[in-house]
C-alpha cells in the first residue's frame, strides 16, 4: 500500500531550464571556459551538476577547475537562476488532491537543500510536504541512491510503502537501489532512450496521470 510520495523537483514539478543553463554558462565563462551558444547544455538537468560541468571542462569531477566553476555558477543562480523557473501545468493542484486523500509528500532532490526550499516557498509548493530533502553545498547526497536512503532513515519510512516520481534514470535508480517502486515523467529531461534503459514501473505525460497509477 503506497503511503509515502518521493518527488524530484527540476524536469517533475518545475521547468528549470532557463534559469540553470543560463547560471552553468556564467559559471563557466568565468573559468575562462565560455562555450557556445548553439550547444545544447539541456542534459545538465537533474543529475549532480559538479560532475556535469567537470564534463564540459573535460577534467575530472574532483578537478579545482569543476568547483571553481560551481562556486561561479552558484553566484549567479542564488540570486537570480532558481527564480528562473516555471511550474508545470497541473503540478500544484495535483499535489493538493495527494495531500487531501492522505499521502504523505517528500521532496527529493540532487539540488541543494537551501536552494529547492527557495523555489517550492516562492512559487508556494511547500505547504504540500511533509518533508524537504536535497543535497548539502559541500557535495553531500547529491547521489540519489544516497539521498533517498537518508531520506527514509530520517522519516523512518518502509521502502514497500513509497513511491518515486522524477524524470530522470537517476531518481529511477536511486530509488530501486532503496526497494522503492518508480514511476517516470516523460515531460521533463531524460531521453527516451534514457527512461527505457531505466525501466520504471510506470510512465506519465502529465503529472496528473498520478492518479490513474494509484487507483
Amino acid at each position: 500500500m503506497i503511503q509515502n510520495i518521493l518527488i524530484d523537483l527540476d524536469g517533475t514539478l518545475t521547468d528549470p531550464k532557463v534559469g540553470i543553463t543560463t547560471s552553468a554558462r556564467y559559471g563557466l565563462e568565468k573559468v575562462g571556459h565560455p562555450i557556445p551558444a548553439e550547444t545544447n547544455i539541456d542534459w545538465i538537468i537533474g543529475p549532480p551538476l559538479k560532475a556535469s560541468l567537470a564534463k564540459l571542462l573535460n577534467v575530472e569531477s574532483h578537478d579545482v577547475l569543476a568547483e571553481q566553476a560551481l562556486q561561479a555558477y552558484r553566484e549567479r543562480f542564488a540570486v537570480k537562476g532558481l527564480y528562473e523557473n516555471k511550474v508545470f501545468p497541473q503540478v500544484a493542484e495535483t499535489l493538493a488532491v495527494l495531500n487531501e486523500r492522505g499521502y504523505a509528500l517528500f521532496l527529493a532532490t540532487a539540488k541543494p537543500t537551501i536552494y529547492a526550499r527557495q523555489i517550492l516557498e516562492h512559487f508556494k509548493l511547500d505547504q504540500y510536504f511533509k518533508g524537504l530533502y536535497g543535497s548539502e553545498l559541500n557535495g553531500d547526497r547529491t547521489n540519489k541512491g544516497e539521498l533517498i536512503e537518508y531520506l527514509l532513515q530520517m522519516e523512518g519510512l518502509d521502502p514497500a510503502t513509497c513511491l518515486m516520481i522524477g524524470d530522470r534514470e537517476h531518481d529511477i535508480l536511486g530509488a530501486r537501489c532503496n526497494g522503492i517502486e518508480t514511476i517516470a515523467v516523460t515531460y521533463g529531461y531524460g531521453s527516451t532512450e534514457e527512461l527505457l534503459k531505466a525501466q520504471p514501473k510506470f510512465k506519465m505525460d502529465q503529472f496528473e496521470q498520478i492518479f490513474q497509477y494509484l487507483r
